[in-house]
C-alpha cells in the first residue's frame, strides 16, 4: 500500500510541474532551400555574458549567448548572423568543439527548466548543423534554472537567464 501511494505522489507531483508549452518539434529554417521549419535563430543583446561564463575563443566579435522569450525554445531570427558567424568558424577547422548550454530563469520546477533547457541548446545545435557544423563538433546540455547569470525575481533578471551559451573547447 505504501508504494501505491509513493507511486501516486510522485505522478501528482510531476503532473503539478507540467506545463501547456510543448517541448518539441524544435523549428528551423534551412537557408540552403528547402525549409526544415520555420527559422528560430534568436538575436544577442548588445552586452555579451561571455566572459561571466568562462566562455573560450570562439570567433572574434561575435556574441557567445542568444536570449529566449518566456517557455519558449524558438531560436529568434535576430540571432540568423551570430549563428552564421559561429558555423564559419566551426567549419573552418573541424577539429573545433563547441558546447551549446541551455539555461532557464528560476521560475517553474527543477524538471520542467532542465528540459526547457534542453530544448534550447538542442534548438541552437539544429540550427548550426543547418548551417553545415557537423554533429560530432557539437554537444548541447542543459543547466536548467541551476546555473543563472544574474540573481534576481523581476522581468530583467528573469531574462538574462533565459538563454543558450556558445562554450568552446
Amino acid at each position: 500500500m505504501k508504494k501505491i501511494l509513493s507511486v501516486f505522489s510522485l505522478v501528482a507531483l510531476l503532473a503539478g510541474c507540467a506545463s501547456g508549452v510543448k517541448l518539441d518539434d524544435v523549428q528551423v529554417e534551412d537557408r540552403a532551400g528547402g525549409a526544415a521549419g520555420q527559422a528560430a535563430v534568436n538575436g544577442l543583446s548588445s552586452h555579451s555574458l561571455g566572459s561571466m561564463q568562462g566562455i573560450k575563443q570562439g570567433p572574434a566579435g561575435v556574441e557567445h549567448i542568444l536570449y529566449f522569450d518566456l517557455d519558449s525554445y524558438s531560436v529568434k531570427a535576430e540571432y540568423q548572423s551570430v549563428l552564421e558567424a559561429h558555423a564559419r568558424y566551426l567549419r573552418a577547422d573541424r577539429n573545433r568543439r563547441v558546447n551549446i548550454e541551455g539555461h532557464t530563469d528560476e521560475r517553474g520546477g527543477s524538471e520542467y527548466n532542465l528540459a526547457l533547457g534542453q530544448k534550447r541548446s538542442d534548438a541552437v545545435r539544429r540550427s548550426l548543423s543547418v548551417l553545415g557544423v557537423p554533429e560530432s563538433q557539437m554537444e548541447s546540455v542543459s543547466f536548467g534554472k541551476e546555473k543563472p547569470v544574474t540573481q534576481g525575481s523581476d522581468e530583467s533578471a528573469y531574462a538574462q537567464n533565459r538563454r543558450a551559451a556558445l562554450n568552446y573547447q
